[in-house]
């Protein structure tokens, strides 16, 4: 018996491949062996799948830094840097659902970009929020907190685009020079 899982595990590579808007309801029953009439029992449309391969992004991707994120014993450079690993090894891990969420998600309807965007929200302030924390310490020094941690992001989502896991450097080697290269430059005087 095919799962839901199974046809949004499906769904998102072939999102990943093909890109959301050339992927058609029919391409995803045949990757799982369904006819078209029957993924409809599972999946109520294209824009459905999306907004839940988003969503499950978003909680899958914060639970990997949530808990480094409100961890008070640790020190805030530790805290960001901990981050940073755990994030890239997570969009790297889950490709799929990561290529998904940081190219698709552009494509989803008004109504549900409109109820994406609170889980997207609260996923960009655990990073504006240790950034700020830093700032508060005296660790960290940056202008603007927001704009810092979308520089951050933008940075390290690409990974997605250029990670070889063939090539010279493991995603712990990148983790450990783009946090050394943000927690650098973001260092106070």
């Amino acid at each position: 018996m095919m799962t839901k899982k199974e046809i949004l595990n499906a769904a998102a590579e072939i999102f990943r491949i093909k890109g959301y808007h050339a992927t058609s309801m029919n391409d995803i029953a045949e990757a799982v062996n369904l006819q078209k009439a029957s993924l409809y029992h599972h999946v109520s449309s294209k824009q459905d799948i999306l907004l839940e391969l988003l969503d499950q992004a978003l909680e899958l991707l914060t639970g990997e830094i949530i808990g480094i994120a409100q961890d008070e014993n640790l020190p805030t450079n530790t805290k960001l840097r901990q981050m940073i690993y755990a994030y890239l090894n997570a969009l790297i891990n889950h490709v799929d659902l990561s290529s998904v969420l940081l190219m698709e998600h552009r494509s989803l309807d008004p109504e549900r970009h409109t109820r994406h965007v609170p889980n997207r929200d609260r996923f960009e302030a655990l990073w504006r929020e240790a950034i700020e924390e830093g700032m508060q310490t005296g660790v960290f020094c940056c202008v603007d907190t927001d704009l810092a941690s979308r520089n951050l992001l933008g940075a390290m989502n690409w990974i997605i685009t250029w990670y070889n896991p063939k090539g010279t450097l493991s995603v712990n080697d990148i983790a450990d020079q783009t946090a050394s290269l943000f927690l650098n430059g973001l260092k106070g005087k």
